[in-house]
C-alpha cells in the first residue's frame, strides 16, 4: 500500500522551494515504499505495542546539571584585543547582507 502519492512528493518538494525530475520524484517515492515496509516489518514482532519507547539511544543517559555558580570571567579589553575593529566594547564586523 502507497502512502505517498507523486503529487505528494511534488508538493512536499515545493514547499522546500525545489523541483523534481520525475525521475527523482519516483526514486523518493521507492524509498518511502522501502521505508513503509520496514515499517511493516517492526510492527509485526509479537508484543512490540507493549514495549516503552526510547526517549535516548543510550540506556544509561542521565542528564547532569552542575550548580549554577558565578565564576570570574575574562577582562573583556583582553579580549578585545583580539579583534581589528572595535567600537566601545563590541567587536565591528563587515556588513554580510544588505
Amino acid at each position: 500500500m502507497n502512502r505517498f502519492t507523486k503529487e505528494m512528493v511534488d508538493d512536499y518538494a515545493n514547499k522546500l522551494l525545489f523541483d523534481l525530475t520525475p525521475e527523482e520524484n519516483k526514486m523518493v517515492l521507492d524509498e518511502f515504499e522501502i521505508i513503509d515496509r520496514n515499517c511493516d516489518a517492526v510492527n509485526t514482532i509479537p508484543g512490540i505495542a507493549e514495549v516503552t519507547p526510547m526517549t535516548h539511544c543510550l540506556d544509561d543517559f542521565v542528564v547532569e546539571l552542575r550548580d549554577d555558580e558565578a565564576e570570574p570571567s575574562v577582562d573583556i579589553e583582553l579580549l578585545l584585543r583580539n579583534s581589528d575593529e572595535t567600537s566601545d566594547r563590541e567587536v565591528e564586523l563587515p556588513k554580510v547582507v544588505d
